[in-house]
């Protein structure tokens, strides 16, 4: 048996005043985080249907096999540039740690080699690189964060493997964890502002693949793809026939993290903030629903991996802090 959660003290989140709203906090942690981008070292990663990912690598100037190596999952149409992802690479640098960013199917900037892409769901092509990164540094405690939809990769993938898991330790910040929920909470009110901008780069991306092969799997066209309207829609005419499923529904149902939280065996730390404009009330797991090996924190600010706290001329992260010391405490 694995060990069990280690108790860890720390401050709750308390949001900058300035800064109170959930949109404030969604929006401008993308402004506010630090413009100095960190140096990576990109490898395309085979896959064994012929496709690749695209790693990028962040060394560290150290031979201590103590110090972990962090897997870095990205959320919904997100890629190295992501201000959450430079901003755990420069926490990383700043720690000596060595890590990497896994870029999902099509993520890195150009279009990936096969019609299919990615998904909520889609634990294979993370459990492959994960093995790897053992194989190559076997004595290296691997720890992953995932970021809102590779939150919910990576808490799929830690209850599939149980206690087989080649992980130390999972960190998810806001995963959506119900994904119908979700897809209806992104469809309503204020919160349609951030469908509009993902549904941009879903359909920008689609429409390059419908260019790239002439025999394309599925019936659509660039008019319909232009026409899709939420993201559900989309993932009922593309995501689910691409990847397997019946349909939206069947994919929500298999693909959503929650169900797997039971099943978890290593220490994992979820992160929600309670006025997440992305995520419905449904994504907040029940007692029963969590492994002893998870601590869940519920946040009553943050918005959407937000999480600005501090002064207007000083904005800081609290992820920045809480993530590092989660780990440390569960490593030591």
């Amino acid at each position: 048996m694995q060990a069990q959660i280690r108790p860890v003290s720390h401050s709750p989140f308390q949001p900058a005043w300035w800064l109170k709203h959930a949109h404030l906090q969604t929006i401008f942690a993308k402004y506010l985080s630090p413009k100095q981008r960190v140096t990576t070292e990109a490898e395309m990663f085979s896959l064994p249907d012929g496709d690749e990912l695209q790693l990028n690598w962040l060394h560290s100037n150290t031979a201590d096999d103590k110090a972990p190596l962090l897997i870095l999952l990205h959320g919904l149409a997100g890629d190295i540039n992501s201000h959450y992802i430079q901003a755990m690479l420069a926490q990383c640098q700043a720690l000596n740690w060595p890590a990497l960013l896994i870029h999902f199917r099509g993520c890195n900037g150009k279009p990936n080699k096969l019609p299919r892409a990615y998904h909520s769901g889609d634990t294979a092509d993370a459990a492959l690189v994960i093995a790897e990164v053992k194989r190559r540094y076997p004595n290296r405690k691997l720890v992953a964060v995932g970021y809102s939809l590779g939150g919910n990769v990576l808490l799929k993938y830690c209850g599939e493997q149980a206690s087989n898991n080649l992980l130390a330790a999972a960190i998810a910040v806001c995963p959506p964890l119900s994904l119908a929920a979700c897809a209806k909470r992104i469809n309503s009110g204020s919160s349609k502002l951030y469908q509009r901008y993902l549904l941009g780069r879903l359909k920008r991306s689609t429409l390059l693949k419908l260019q790239q092969f002439n025999d394309f799997p599925l019936p659509l066209t660039p008019q319909q793809v232009q026409g899709f309207s939420s993201i559900e829609q989309f993932d009922e005419h593309y995501t689910a026939p691409m990847h397997g499923f019946l349909n939206a529904q069947d994919y929500y149902q298999q693909a959503s993290g929650k169900a797997f939280l039971r099943h978890i065996r290593i220490p994992t730390l979820i992160i929600h903030a309670k006025d997440d404009p992305f995520l419905s009330d449904e994504v907040i797991p029940q007692a029963d629903e969590l492994s002893p090996h998870i601590h869940y924190e519920l946040t009553r600010g943050g918005g959407h991996v937000g999480f600005v706290y501090g002064s207007p001329l000083k904005p800081r992260f609290w992820l920045n802090q809480r993530i590092p010391q989660f780990i440390i405490e569960q490593l030591r």
